[in-house]
């Protein structure tokens, strides 16, 4: 896919490896729907993507709510006049111990409401962005391409259960959509990032960050713009579909 003057979708893309998503795409002459909650952030967002000399329009949807999502799908469509492109990136952590012992006693357990809270944003709200996209490119005729950002927690990550079952979901998604939608022209890939220097990892203090590097054979966090240079990448090989780029520095966990 040539992705000038096409219209790609990206959620999450207020901040971090959305906003970096957004800007590579506009930087290669796409034009830029973009879906958060956090609607200051996304309107500047918005303005470096337009400085690109494209249009970006910014949509507060919750990714997990499956009236906005389609609305919003569908007002993308009538705005732009097209729907090309989708980067299922939105995403949230609620990390805990599935069970929390001090002295040989259970002192505490995930919670439902930390369970629910990360599989509704960060798989369903994937099935439903992707669902709807899907939709309106088949009904446009274009075909089209939809990524989505699983993550290298997707093997298993000690106190990410709800984190993890969602990220391996994502990517199993994307090997069954890329099966069914292949007749219409949509390919369907997704991309494992490993630990990213994102507003959060840059919070944390040195010596955390210091043992999450250790064991990284690069001996550094990735950075936003290398997971959004992948994205790019699948754009456009359209030989690209049902895999996953892990892009970790070669972090196994």
């Amino acid at each position: 896919m040539d992705v000038r003057k096409k219209t790609v979708v990206v959620t999450g893309a207020a901040r971090g490896i959305g906003r970096a998503i957004a800007l590579q795409l506009a930087g290669h002459g796409a034009d830029i729907a973009l879906f958060d909650l956090n609607a200051a952030e996304l309107e500047e967002t918005a303005g470096l993507c337009a400085a690109e000399g494209v249009q970006a329009r910014c949509y507060r949807v919750n990714v997990a709510d499956e009236g906005e999502v389609c609305a919003a799908m569908t007002r993308v469509a009538a705005d732009f006049g097209r729907l090309d492109a989708l980067v299922n990136n939105a995403g949230i952590v609620r990390d805990a111990l599935l069970v929390k012992v001090k002295d040989g006693a259970v002192v505490g357990r995930m919670t439902m409401d930390q369970w629910r809270a990360v599989i509704d944003v960060n798989l369903s709200g994937v099935f439903l962005c992707a669902r709807e996209a899907a939709a309106h490119m088949i009904a446009l005729g274009n075909g089209g391409v939809i990524v989505n950002i699983s993550s290298i927690s997707r093997v298993g990550n000690a106190g990410q259960s709800n984190y993890s079952a969602a990220k391996a979901g994502v990517e199993s998604l994307s090997v069954v959509w890329a099966k069914e939608l292949a007749r219409y022209g949509i390919r369907v890939g997704s991309i494992a990032p490993g630990f990213t220097h994102t507003e959060i990892l840059a919070s944390m203090r040195p010596e955390v960050l210091e043992k999450l590097t250790a064991p990284v054979p690069l001996k550094r966090l990735g950075q936003p713009e290398e997971i959004a240079h992948a994205v790019l990448f699948i754009f456009e090989n359209d030989f690209f579909t049902g895999r996953c780029l892990e892009v970790d520095g070669g972090l196994r966990l």
